[in-house]
């Protein structure tokens, strides 16, 4: 039988988990990415694990035999910087997008930044589009 996951959805309050962000500008932020998935998703945000912002779920099983849900769209805010999540293998199917988000970082399903106004947020709005559209074609549910 696979392991289940760490992490899971949780019925914890997103809002207060925003609230506690010690920055002003992480919490603005926050809100900013909490707009845009919210209208990307059409899903309401949910804890998933203790400190990642979810949206939407899908369910996932690797050939492995390993299987779960996870979010659709989700960030986490971590004390150097944000964290975006996407589909692995989104950044290197679109490099054009990815040269023109502005100063990032990335793995191969993370995405970090330091402050949503160092990056485009309408080319983060058509990454997060495209990592949907590949979650939904990759794992149909």
């Amino acid at each position: 039988m696979p392991s289940p996951n760490k992490s899971r959805a949780t019925t914890a309050s997103v809002a207060a988990f925003i609230d506690k962000q010690p920055k002003e500008e992480v919490r603005d932020d926050c809100r900013a990415l909490m707009a845009l998935m919210r209208e990307l998703t059409g899903a309401e945000p949910y804890l998933y694990g203790p400190s990642i912002v979810g949206y939407g779920s899908y369910h996932y099983r690797y050939a492995s035999g390993h299987e779960g849900d996870a979010p659709l769209a989700a960030f986490s805010p971590r004390k150097p910087e944000l964290v975006i999540y996407f589909a692995p293998g989104l950044f290197e199917q679109e490099p054009e997008l990815m040269a023109r988000l502005g100063k990032h970082k990335a793995t191969k399903g993370c995405l970090y930044v330091k402050r949503l106004a160092d990056i485009d947020l309408k080319v983060l709005k058509q990454i997060i589009k495209k990592s949907i559209a590949l979650v939904r074609k990759t794992y149909p549910s």
